[in-house]
């Protein structure tokens, strides 16, 4: 049989989040959200910043604290250097430019009828400007941040009434910007609801036990009840595609035997292919019937809801990519990683986040998750953490991040020579913005520097990276190929 595979054009591009780039939290009548009320931690303090999640009093002092630390409130000061923001990243050269929405800019408490007209200005100077500047867009309608009163008032995600809360902010985005936006993501990493549980779906912690399991998975439902139904919607108001996105960690056995090998199916199932599976295949797999038992797991799901589920599935597949991690049966050295603790591999580097860099399991991934659903791929985050260093002449060495990159790519192209369809890249952090998992500044991943540091001083002006200049260069002759 002769199989001709068609392989298309790559879209090369960067991201950004709108609760860690954009600051401005009191502009235009924004209202506080979940990201605006956790804390600058030091790493040389004993909080371990992965895995700190905040509690009810933690919340409310964040709520009323102006003078503490508090890196989301500020991010980059993107909304104030918008203009100069995307004509960089027009110089830059890229195809496409992933952004988030403030759902507290746009609606400050969350459950009001009508949408903020300040919120709608706001994001009516964005669209505009990325329109001039030619990109095609990627919008994450909700990553991570949501307003602070749906916490409080409701219970986060736990409660179902956020489900209709977030279809009207879906329908504001889809009537105002429809047309701007060619691929829609209703959430970011939504498997973050099962790893980190207050950024993916706003559960407090409780004060001394873990969080209850069972609540978890009742908000993570509500979320995919969310992003069927916003499908439903917008593929009746809009010509967008739209997707599903997971953090995928590229689980390797840590050796040959059985037990780790049956270990590393049993993780990666449980963290990373269960949402994709609900949303790109439109049912629960059996395997997670099984950890559910296990566990004592209990929430609701109706018969409207898998009716729901199984016609809106999404149209593209994406996914995070950092780092992999090992499965073993037996207690290892561990390591950090993004938003969570891994086993070591001793065959990786790491960057002093303890992130262990792997270009090849890029590479593995694509396969896995092209193979797994047979639907375009779109990596839709991707980068290099490190603590830059501006020179007294505002130059920015950073050969390590286009190494990084280097590498990186190569696997991608690699992977399109596999059979895998790819769609998209987007490098994560393009314009340096607060880490999600640290609240650090320090922790920078951009081509472009911002002039910050972990407490808020700097002048917050902008200097392109030597990796800037590689990563221009790189698109230019990758569209002359």
């Amino acid at each position: 049989m002769d199989l001709q595979f068609q392989k298309r054009k790559i879209l090369w591009g960067g991201a950004t989040a709108a609760s860690q780039y954009e600051g401005g939290w009191q502009e235009g009548g924004k209202g506080i959200d979940t990201q605006d009320v956790r804390p600058y931690i030091p790493r040389t303090s004993n909080a371990t910043t992965a895995t700190r999640l905040l509690t009810q009093a933690m919340i409310e002092k964040g709520e009323r604290d102006t003078k503490g630390r508090y890196p989301f409130r500020d991010g980059s000061k993107g909304y104030y250097h918008l203009a100069e923001d995307i004509q960089l990243l027009k110089e830059l050269g890229m195809d496409i430019y992933r952004l988030s929405i403030s759902w507290a800019r746009l609606f400050p408490n969350g459950d009001e009828l009508e949408p903020n007209p300040a919120g709608i200005a706001y994001y009516d100077r964005v669209f505009d400007e990325i329109r001039k500047a030619g990109f095609k867009v990627f919008l994450t309608m909700n990553h991570y941040a949501i307003p602070l009163n749906l916490v409080k008032k409701y219970g986060g995600w736990t409660n179902r009434k956020l489900i209709d809360f977030y279809l009207r902010f879906a329908k504001v985005v889809f009537e105002h910007w429809g047309d701007c936006i060619d691929y829609y993501l209703p959430f970011n990493e939504i498997n973050a609801g099962y790893f980190s549980p207050f950024n993916g779906v706003a559960l407090l912690k409780p004060e001394e036990d873990g969080y209850d399991q069972s609540l978890v998975f009742q908000s993570l439902h509500h979320q995919f009840v969310a992003s069927s139904k916003t499908i439903e919607l917008g593929h009746s108001m809009v010509q967008g595609k739209f997707g599903a996105m997971v953090a995928c960690f590229c689980y390797y056995p840590y050796s040959c035997k059985p037990e780790d090998n049956l270990k590393q199916t049993l993780d990666e199932n449980t963290n990373t292919w269960f949402c994709m599976d609900v949303l790109s295949r439109g049912y629960y797999p059996s395997y997670m019937q099984s950890f559910f038992n296990a566990n004592g797991i209990e929430f609701e799901i109706t018969d409207e809801d898998r009716e729901l589920l199984k016609h809106n599935t999404c149209d593209f597949v994406s996914f995070s990519y950092y780092q992999s991690s090992v499965a073993s049966c037996e207690e290892k050295e561990k390591t950090a990683g993004n938003l969570v603790v891994s086993t070591k591999n001793p065959y990786l580097q790491a960057n002093e986040w303890g992130w262990q860099i792997d270009p090849v399991g890029l590479r593995v991934t694509l396969n896995r998750i092209y193979d797994r659903y047979q639907k375009p791929v779109i990596i839709s985050e991707n980068g290099f953490g490190y603590a830059d260093v501006m020179e007294e002449d505002h130059q920015i060495h950073d050969q390590y991040r286009i190494d990084y990159l280097n590498r990186h790519f190569q696997e991608i192209l690699n992977a399109q020579n596999d059979g895998v369809d790819v769609v998209a890249y987007m490098m994560w952090g393009i314009i340096d913005i607060v880490s999600a998992g640290s609240c650090e500044m320090g922790k920078r991943y951009g081509v472009i520097y911002v002039d910050a540091d972990n407490y808020g001083n700097g002048s917050y002006d902008r200097y392109k990276k030597d990796s800037f200049y590689w990563y221009q260069q790189f698109m230019k002759e990758y569209r002359e190929e």
